[in-house]
C-alpha cells in the first residue's frame, strides 16, 4: 500500500487547473486535497468515480454522513454547497421525493416547447451585435453567454427581468472560491432575501412558472410530503444556480475553444461534424464545474491500491481531470476534437444525481453555436488565447471575458 501523500491544497482562484488536474491523477484514483481548509478525499479516475456515484457507499447528506459537518459549515467559505436542504444534499428517499417534484419542468415536451423561445432570444442578442461599431471589440461572455441563459432561467422560473442582476450578481458570488467567509455569509444571505421576495410575489400572484408550481405542490401521498419553505428556497437556488452559471461556461468555452482552432470550425462546416458534436466535447474537454463539493463516505471504502477512504471522509467529484483521464480517452485526452469518436464525459454527473437540466443547456448552447457562427462567419479572438484569464474558482470553469471581433454580419 502506497504511503499517504499530504493533501495536495486545491488553488481557490483555479489559475492552472490543467496542472492541478494533472497532479491529481499522478496521485493515483483518488488522493486527498485541501479545499479551502477542508481535507477531502479527490476523486479523478473515472472508473472509481462513476462507480462512487452510483453505489450506496456514497451520500450528499452532510447532516446524516459528515460527523464534521456542524463545527465545519459555518466557518467554511463553501458551506452553502453542503448546507442547503435540496435534492443536491439529499439521500434516498428524501432525494426522490424532492426530484420527483422539479422532474416535470424538464420534460422532454417542456424543453423542445423552449426552443422556438431560446431561438428568439438569441436572435435579439446577435442582432445587438451587429448593430456594434465595425472593427470594435466586444465581449462574448457579457454579451452572450450570460444573458442568454439569464433570460431562459428567469422565464422558467417566473424571475422579472426587472430582479435578472440582482440575481446573476448573487449567484456568481456563490461560485467565487475567492471570498471570504464573511463575504460569502453576506453574499448567502443576499440570496436568500431575494429568493424569499420572488416566493412570496408568486404566492400573491402566481403565475405559470416553476416557482409558482412548487408553491402549489403537493406530493400524490398529501400534504404531509409538500416541500418545506426552506426546501422550496433551496430548491429555487439549485435550478437557478445550475441553470444559470454552468451554462454561460460552456458556451464561453464553446466558443473558445472554435476561435483557437480554427480546423475544428471547418469539420462542422464542412459536414464532418455537428454542432451537437462540438457541444459535447465542450463538455467533455472542458466542463463547466471543475470539482462538485461534496459527498460523503457512508462506510468504509477501499480504494484500488489499498488506501481506505473510512466512513465519514469528506469525497470531491473531480469531473475535470476525470474526463481528460487517459484511462478514459486516451494519449489525446487533452486535445478538443469535434470528430472524437467518443465524447463521454461527467460534466453533468452521473447517477441518480444527474442533471435534470442537461438537455436544456444542451439546446442552449447548441443555438448559440450554429446562430452565432452563421450570422457572424468571420468571427475571431481579439487577443491571444492564452491571454484568457479564468473565472476565480476552483468550481466554476470559464473565462472573465471572451473579447471578439465580429467580422462582417449575415442577415
Amino acid at each position: 500500500m502506497p504511503e499517504q501523500q499530504p493533501p495536495l491544497v486545491l488553488d481557490p482562484t483555479g489559475a492552472d487547473h490543467h496542472a492541478e488536474h494533472r497532479a491529481l491523477r499522478a496521485r493515483g484514483a483518488a488522493t486527498q486535497v485541501d479545499i479551502l481548509g477542508v481535507t477531502a478525499w479527490s476523486v479523478s479516475d473515472p472508473a472509481l468515480l462513476k462507480a462512487l456515484l452510483t453505489g450506496p457507499d456514497v451520500s450528499k447528506d452532510p447532516r446524516a454522513h459528515w460527523p464534521a459537518f456542524a463545527e465545519t459549515a459555518p466557518t467554511w467559505p463553501l458551506a452553502l454547497w453542503v448546507a442547503v436542504t435540496n435534492m443536491f444534499t439529499a439521500y434516498g428517499g428524501d432525494h426522490r421525493r424532492l426530484r420527483r417534484m422539479v422532474a416535470p419542468a424538464f420534460s422532454a415536451r417542456r424543453i423542445a416547447a423552449l426552443q422556438p423561445v431560446i431561438e428568439s432570444m438569441v436572435a435579439d442578442l446577435l442582432d445587438a451585435l451587429a448593430a456594434r461599431a465595425p472593427g470594435e471589440a466586444v465581449d462574448l461572455r457579457e454579451h452572450l453567454a450570460y444573458p442568454l441563459p439569464v433570460a431562459v432561467i428567469s422565464r422558467l422560473m417566473g424571475v422579472p427581468e426587472v430582479h435578472a442582476p440582482e440575481f446573476r450578481a448573487a449567484v456568481d458570488g456563490v461560485f467565487d472560491t475567492t471570498l471570504t467567509v464573511e463575504q460569502a455569509t453576506q453574499n448567502t444571505r443576499s440570496l436568500y432575501k431575494w429568493l424569499d421576495a420572488l416566493i412570496e410575489a408568486k404566492r400573491v400572484t402566481p403565475a405559470d412558472d416553476l416557482t409558482s408550481v412548487l408553491l402549489m405542490t403537493r406530493d400524490e401521498e398529501g400534504a404531509g410530503d409538500a416541500l418545506t419553505h426552506e426546501e422550496l428556497r433551496d430548491t429555487l437556488l439549485l435550478v437557478i444556480s445550475a441553470g444559470y452559471e454552468t451554462t454561460v461556461n460552456v458556451i464561453d468555452q464553446a466558443i473558445t475553444a472554435l476561435l483557437t482552432d480554427p480546423a475544428q470550425l471547418a469539420h462542422v462546416r464542412e459536414g464532418r461534424a455537428g454542432w451537437n458534436d462540438v457541444v459535447e466535447e465542450t463538455l467533455r474537454h472542458e466542463p463547466a464545474v471543475k470539482h462538485l463539493p461534496l459527498r460523503y463516505a457512508v462506510r468504509d471504502i477501499l480504494l484500488p491500491d489499498g488506501r481506505r477512504i473510512l466512513a465519514g471522509d469528506p469525497i470531491l467529484a473531480s469531473y475535470a481531470a476525470a474526463n481528460r483521464h487517459p484511462s478514459w480517452h486516451g494519449p489525446t485526452a487533452d486535445t478538443f476534437g469535434a470528430t472524437r469518436p467518443s465524447k463521454d464525459h461527467l460534466a453533468f454527473g452521473h447517477g441518480i444525481h444527474f442533471c435534470l437540466g442537461a438537455p436544456l443547456a444542451r439546446l442552449e448552447v447548441g443555438t448559440v453555436l450554429r446562430m452565432l457562427f452563421a450570422r457572424f462567419p468571420g468571427l475571431e479572438l481579439a487577443l491571444p488565447v492564452g491571454e484568457l484569464q479564468p473565472v476565480p474558482s476552483l468550481i466554476s470553469n470559464g473565462h472573465r471575458e471572451v473579447p471578439v471581433r465580429l467580422g462582417g454580419s449575415r442577415s
